[in-house]
């Protein structure tokens, strides 16, 4: 069982900085940034390096059909990541062979970088692709239960592929306070619009934000994000904060903590 910390790729360098070195301070396994059009997260996570030691960094999701393996494994020597702490995560973006852009991304991944590599999956197929090829999957958007079901799919592949139990991890989406919920129940009603997250949510049959943990209290979050520790390896505390201010990611950071 671990906890992690995750944040936008495009978060201001300052906060990512401060925010990965509490992190490490308060006993988190890891640090996860996400990566965006707009944000590249393995910067992100070079800035993590830069002021930690041995916290785990992981970049939560590369779409390969933007970055194909060969550029990520060329940005990964070009920052100088500390390949041992890494965990690269990637996904198939918006290719339509994406089972199979992943399956030949991954190996090709794994041999040119030589660090951890975990693939962002929601449906079946792509859980019991990751068990096969990678070294773990990133979980998103999802139930405490449905996390458990994801998580027998993908251990059953990689026993039946002769592999070592891969990494269960999963975002969960995690709120503070009023101004923060509502960000939250935002991002769950946009994610909701896109097609793929459309029928993951139509296959757990819940709405969008009761896949998050909302509350006013820490006492509220930590028992949360612990239901999502029963069923996944690591649950990482995807950080949503009500204003894009360092004081609110160390709130929530806090609140959150590995007790």
């Amino acid at each position: 069982m671990a906890r992690g910390f995750g944040v936008a790729g495009a978060l201001d360098r300052t906060i990512v900085r401060r925010v990965a070195e509490e992190a490490e301070r308060l006993g988190y396994d890891a640090f996860w940034a996400n990566d965006t059009p707009d944000g590249d997260g393995l910067a992100a996570l070079a800035e993590a390096a830069a002021v930690t030691t041995s916290i785990r960094l992981g970049v939560g999701v590369i779409p390969l059909d933007r970055q194909p393996a060969a550029s990520i494994a060329d940005r990964v020597a070009e920052l100088e990541l500390p390949v041992q702490r890494l965990t690269l995560g990637v996904g198939s973006g918006r290719a339509k062979q994406s089972l199979d852009l992943v399956h030949e991304s991954v190996p090709e991944l794994q041999y040119r970088t030589g660090a951890a590599v975990i693939v962002g999956g929601l449906g079946p197929k792509m859980c019991a692709l990751a068990g096969r090829v990678a070294d773990g999957i990133l979980l998103n958007w999802l139930t405490p239960d449905f996390g458990a079901l994801s998580a027998q799919l993908v251990r059953h592949a990689a026993a039946e592929a002769g592999r070592p139990s891969p990494l269960i991890a999963a975002y969960v989406r995690t709120a503070l306070g009023g101004p923060a919920s509502r960000r939250l129940k935002a991002e769950a009603d946009r994610y909701a619009s896109y097609p793929s997250y459309a029928a993951h949510f139509a296959r757990m049959d819940v709405p969008p934000i009761e896949t998050g943990v909302v509350g006013e209290s820490p006492v509220e979050l930590q028992q949360g994000v612990g239901a999502f520790e029963e069923t996944v390896d690591e649950a990482v505390v995807r950080a949503v904060v009500g204003d894009e201010r360092l004081d609110d990611y160390l709130a929530l950071l806090e609140a959150t903590a590995p007790r």
